[in-house]
C-alpha cells in the first residue's frame, strides 16, 4: 500500500475501492465486461426507496379528561364526521350516565320507512369521565349502548 496524489491521504487500495464502487483494486467486473476499462461503475440496480422515519415517541395525545357533558360533546365532534356533511350526521347528542358519556350521532328520519339508510351500522362512542379512554360500542339506543359498555368494561378488567 502506498499513497499517492488522492484526496486525504487514502491509501491507493482504499482510494481505488472508493472510486471503483467498492470493487477495490481488482476494478469493476462490469465495467470490464461491457468494455469499460477506465473501472467506472456498470449499470447499478435501483434503490429501494427510503424508510419512514419512526413515529415520535409520544406521537398519540393524552386522552382528555371531560369536565363535563358539553366538553364530552366537544370531544366527540373530533370523533365523528362533520355534522351536516354528505352521509354524515344531523348533530351529536350526549348521554351521560354514572361512568362516562356516550355520544351518539343523529341522522335524518326517511320519508319512506322502507328504505334503508344510506349508511346502515356505524358507532357510538363512550368518553370515561375516570380518564377520558374512548370506546366505540355499536349505534344502538342509548341504555342498550351503556348496558354493552358495562360488558364491554368488566371483559377487561382482570
Amino acid at each position: 500500500m502506498t499513497e499517492s496524489g488522492n484526496t486525504g491521504g487514502i491509501p491507493d487500495d482504499a482510494a481505488s475501492a472508493r472510486n471503483n464502487g467498492g470493487a477495490g483494486t481488482e476494478g469493476n467486473a462490469a465495467g470490464i465486461a461491457g468494455g469499460n476499462t477506465a473501472g467506472a461503475p456498470g449499470p447499478q440496480p435501483p434503490s429501494l426507496p427510503p424508510y419512514a422515519p419512526p413515529p415520535p415517541p409520544s406521537a398519540t395525545p393524552p386522552a382528555v379528561v371531560p369536565t363535563d357533558a358539553d366538553h364530552a360533546l366537544e370531544i366527540g365532534r373530533t370523533l365523528f364526521p362533520p355534522e351536516g356533511s354528505p352521509n354524515g350526521p344531523v348533530g351529536l347528542f350526549v348521554h351521560e350516565f354514572d361512568i362516562g358519556y356516550l355520544i351518539y350521532p343523529g341522522y335524518p328520519v326517511h320519508d319512506d320507512p322502507t328504505v334503508p339508510p344510506p349508511c346502515p351500522g356505524g358507532s357510538n362512542a363512550v368518553i370515561a369521565k375516570a380518564d377520558g379512554k374512548v370506546t366505540f360500542v355499536p349505534n344502538h339506543p342509548p341504555e342498550d349502548a351503556v348496558e354493552l359498555y358495562r360488558l364491554l368494561l368488566s371483559r377487561e378488567t382482570p
